[in-house]
Order: C-alpha cells, then structure tokens, then sequence
C-alpha cells in the first residue's frame, strides 16, 4: 500500500470543543468486501490522523457500526465518534442502546437524527419530550456527549441551529448543493457556535462518473455503454464528469468544520487525503467555473435528492 499524508487536528467542531482535522472519515461499510479488509482500510485513516469517523445503523444494516467498532478497538481516545438515530418516529433509548451494542463501545460522542428532511420531522423532534429532549437523557446517561440532526432541507437546518438544541448538524457541501447550504446554513451555524459536518462532496459520486448515485447504475445508459455503471465505469466516465480532486478543494474552500468522504477502498483513500492534502482554496472564479461544470456533470443522472425542489 501506498504510504499516506499525514493530517493533524486544524479547529474545534463548533462549540464541542473537539479539535477536529479537516477531513472525515465517512460511510466504510461495503458487504462485497471482506471485514478484516474494511477494518484494515478504516485503520489505515485512522493512522493517517483522520479523528472523526461517521456510522449509522442503515449503513449496510449494522456492518458499518461493526466495523468501526472494531477498529477503535484500543484507539477510541482522541478519535470523535458520530453515530446517528434512524427511525426518527420510534423512541431513542433503545436504539442508542443497539449502536452501542453493535459498536461494543460504551458511548459515542455525537448521536444525530438521520436525514431529518421535512419540517414536520424536525417539530416532532423537538417539541417537549420528543426525539432531542429523549436524547437528551442519553446525553446525560453517558452514552454521548452531544446530540444534533443531520438534513437535507435548508430550512430545517436553520430552524436545528436556531432552537439551540442542536451542537452539530450535518448537511451537504459540494459543487452541485443548494446554494442556501453555503449561504445561509453554513454562516449562521458558525455565528451560533454550531459546528459543522458536510457530506456529498461528490455528489453521491454522480459528480466523478456514470452512475445514479452510490455506484447503481444509470437507468438510461450513455449511448454506446456497455458497462453496469460500477467502480470499474467510474473510472472511465462517458459522461461530464468532475475529478476528486476538485470536489475536494471546491468543498474545503466552503470551509465546513470538517468534510466527511467515503473511504472504502486503499485506492479511494489515497486520491481523496491526496487531494485534501494539497488543497489550496479556490478564487470565486474557479468556484463558479466548478459549479458551472457540477450542473452538466449531475444532467440525467438520477433524482438530487439532497437538494430540496423549493427554490
């Protein structure tokens, strides 16, 4: 394996106080691959000097927590651990319970509420003893340190940040995002202290290849394409597409607290931290140049579902 840049802590994650390094450790879970290898890979962020790692219970039903688990198995100090509630409508107590249980850790730092995306979802969440006042307790029973909600919907962000009930939220930043994310969400959050978390920073990979998102293939192919629209097509794309390294500058300029990627894959790892390590920001101009190429990159790939239709 090739050897790793090495990453350090950079600023606190909103008012958490957790010195964060730039850059996430995201989704690793991948059932097509064997354990030990996702454990080895995620390792091998970890002694890159990546400290903060996502998991949730949907990831591959439980694998993820799994293999995150297991490789902070004696490393758990100075790494901060996101876990996420799924069901948004259910209690929370027993759900903690089983990511803990699934983790064989006895607390993470941050629970969030899972793609918390209508308005609806949000007051359930935080009218009195909903979803945060229940996490809460959770809170004070040690089994985390912070709560927060994760979104795809600017308003509900705004409404999270506002209430106070929420130290981080996480949300999609990008070359192809709703701008409210950049120009609204992004400022107040860090006028509140709320830190910070992004996601889709290629766009659920419609941005690097042909493919609707998360590897699946495209319903209507490229005319002359042959291939399933999986790793293997994605690294030779018949259609606009962007490369990692410029969703990666085109989001640290954004400058979330920290940008989380998927990193499955040794090759993955090595082109995304390559990119992140050499970020230099990007002039307005080069922001736009980007975004202008983002729109014919995610053409005809599939539903946006991060970016809500209401302008």
């Amino acid at each position: 394996m090739s050897t790793l840049p090495s990453f350090s802590p950079r600023r606190a994650l909103g008012r958490t106080g957790f010195v964060a390094t730039a850059v996430g450790i995201g989704d690793i879970a991948d059932r097509s691959t064997p354990r030990e290898v996702l454990v080895a890979t995620l390792t091998r962020a970890l002694d890159a000097g990546l400290n903060v790692i996502d998991t949730a219970p949907n990831y591959e039903e439980g694998l993820s927590e799994e293999v995150v688990g297991e490789a902070l198995r004696g490393r758990r100090e100075g790494v901060f651990l996101i876990d996420k509630v799924d069901v948004l409508d259910q209690p929370v107590g027993p759900q903690v319970e089983a990511s803990l249980k699934r983790l064989g850790h006895a607390h993470v730092d941050l629970f969030v509420f899972h793609a918390v995306s209508e308005l609806s979802a949000w007051e359930a969440l935080a009218a009195p003893g909903g979803g945060l006042e229940q996490l809460g307790g959770c809170v004070r029973a040690g089994q985390a340190r912070f709560r927060g909600i994760s979104s795809h919907h600017p308003e509900v962000l705004r409404r999270a940040v506002l209430s106070g009930l929420c130290d981080v939220v996480m949300f999609p930043l990008g070359p192809f995002v709703d701008a409210r994310y950049v120009e609204d969400v992004l400022p107040l959050a860090r006028s509140r202290g709320v830190g910070v978390v992004s996601f889709k920073t290629f766009g659920a990979g419609k941005l690097l290849g042909d493919t609707e998102g998360y590897g699946r293939p495209l319903e209507s192919r490229p005319r002359g394409k042959v291939g399933s629209g999986g790793r293997e097509d994605r690294e030779a794309p018949l259609l606009p597409h962007l490369g990692v390294e410029e969703c990666v500058r085109y989001t640290l300029t954004l400058d979330p607290d920290v940008m989380l990627m998927g990193m499955s894959h040794p090759n993955e790892q090595d082109a995304a931290l390559a990119a992140a390590h050499a970020w230099r920001p990007l002039t307005p101009e080069a922001l736009e140049d980007v975004r202008v190429r983002a729109r014919r990159a995610i053409d005809g790939k599939g539903a946006v579902w991060w970016n809500p239709t209401a302008a």
